[in-house]
């Protein structure tokens, strides 16, 4: 986050930031669907974590790319933002996933727009503990790049790859949304609701989690 550009630019970066990453990763998903498995599940986890590559080095340095609601709560349980950059960050970041999913019910239409929504095809609870696990590695991951100012450069491609070796191992069991926004944006244009909170529970308490032990574990003792 670049505390001297006005608060106002920065959620414009975090809302266009968002709605790019819905349009293209849920994006392909629908596309996906649409054109009957050109995508294919790998290309789907592909696109996902190019885009977040491509956000983190068009808006890293403007708002920091948080671009996820439980990313912006957690550094923010760890007073790394302010309260009213946070909440304008978590607004901004739920508008551009509606503006995102919107797109892609203009570009495929509703039937295969529902492929952008994210449901656990497993028991809720496994859903949970999956989402919360995949959360809290991606929280690790942007943690460790970003507190290291050797491994800074290296940030869009780390934190990318890690979006999309989690969407590899975890799209088909829950989505691997990882991300509120992600499965709000969906969820406002399909109308798919299904589980709806697990997606805003575990990576918030999944990103807590492991900004909070990063930190403890890190920090020096006496």
């Amino acid at each position: 986050m670049n505390a001297a550009v006005p608060l106002h630019r920065r959620a414009i970066a975090e809302l266009i930031g968002t709605a790019l990453l819905v349009a293209i990763g849920p994006g392909a998903a629908a596309v996906d669907a649409a054109y009957h498995g050109t995508v294919t599940h790998v290309g789907v986890s592909l696109a996902f974590a190019l885009i977040i590559m491509t956000a983190i080095v068009g808006f890293g340095a403007i708002s920091g790319a948080h671009i996820n609601p439980a990313v912006t709560i957690a550094l923010w349980s760890r007073r790394h933002i302010p309260g009213r950059d946070a909440a304008a960050y978590v607004c901004a970041q739920c508008a551009g996933a509606a503006l995102g999913a919107a797109a892609i019910m203009a570009i495929v239409g509703s039937a295969a727009a529902t492929a952008s929504a994210t449901v656990p095809s497993l028991s809720t609870g496994a859903a949970f503990g999956i989402e919360f696990v995949l959360s809290a590695l991606l929280m690790l991951a942007i943690l460790g790049v970003t507190t290291t100012p050797a491994f800074a450069s290296v940030a869009p491609l780390a934190i990318g790859l890690t979006v999309g070796v989690c969407a590899l191992a975890g799209g088909p069991l829950t989505g691997a949304s990882m991300n509120p926004a992600r499965s709000l944006g969906p969820a406002l244009i399909t109308g798919i609701w299904q589980a709806h909170w697990i997606y805003w529970a575990a990576p918030i308490t999944g990103m807590l989690a492991a900004v909070w032990g990063y930190t403890w574990i890190r920090e020096p003792r006496p």
